[in-house]
């Protein structure tokens, strides 16, 4: 017999894909965002992101980004920029727990690779890469969780880039060979045991 609780919790993230969003901002500078509130529907995906983060206002600025699918082995990289913003000065919710980096690439070791058809570079150590254009921005002004306010993106994808070694007859993902990165309730996991966890978990 299962017994329910009724909780209170501080996050809703139940295992999402981690996704690295690339996005170029108004001085050309490219940034990395780290998120995990993704999900697909057709060739759109729709992202979640915080208004007050770089990679939200470069995408409504320039309304192109490439979003990257690390692996669950790139988890130590993704977790070296994930404390990370580039916004300059760090926004007021974020002061204390994020610092400012002008280069997130370099930091966490990820290489730049151009993309095909947007401005955004892909991540060379991500196998799953698709470049997209932003459709439509819902706002979400009155959570009463989150400390700023938050949009759901809606981007079309345009290309997609896979790494050859996944592939089943050239148009297929083999699932056997792709391992994604998991964001559990502020935990990362691969298909199988945890792999560490974020500087944001409680526990």
């Amino acid at each position: 017999m299962i017994h329910f609780k009724t909780i209170d919790p501080k996050i809703l993230y139940f295992g999402t894909p981690v996704a690295l969003i690339t996005t170029v901002g108004e001085e050309g500078k490219d940034n990395i965002g780290p998120m995990s509130s993704v999900w697909a529907l057709g060739w759109t995906l729709m992202l979640g992101l915080e208004c007050g983060s770089k990679t939200y206002q470069n995408l409504v600025a320039q309304e192109e980004c490439v979003i990257n699918f690390p692996s669950a082995g790139l988890f130590k990289q993704v977790e070296k920029i994930a404390n990370l913003t580039g916004m300059d000065p760090v926004p007021e919710y974020k002061r204390g727990r994020y610092q400012y980096a002008s280069d997130k690439f370099k930091v966490g070791s990820f290489t730049r690779i151009p993309s095909e058809l947007v401005a955004p570079p892909r991540i060379a150590e991500c196998q799953i890469q698709m470049e997209a254009v932003l459709k439509n921005v819902t706002l979400i002004e009155d959570d009463p969780k989150e400390r700023s306010s938050v949009a759901a993106m809606e981007t079309r994808v345009v290309r997609v880039h896979v790494d050859e070694h996944l592939l089943i007859e050239d148009q297929h993902i083999n699932p056997v060979n792709w391992n994604p990165l998991i964001y559990n309730f502020r935990h990362y996991y691969g298909l199988g045991e945890e792999l560490g966890k974020t500087f944001k978990a409680e526990v």
